[in-house]
């Protein structure tokens, strides 16, 4: 088979593995509160100094 070829038998595979999962009651999604700044008022020059100083120490 070449590679990149359909493969049934691995499809399969992984529909059995995916359905054999197990779910608790506390398995929900977390809501997350808070802010995100950021400050793009830096040049692209000025953040690859700031990298390199912080690589270097």
């Amino acid at each position: 088979m070449s590679m990149g070829a359909y493969d049934n038998d691995e499809h399969e595979r992984r529909e059995r593995k995916n359905n054999d999962v197990e779910l608790s009651e506390n398995d929900g999604r977390t809501a997350y509160h808070g802010d995100v700044n950021y400050d793009s008022g830096e040049s692209t020059e000025e953040l690859l100094d700031q990298f390199e100083q912080i690589n270097s120490d």
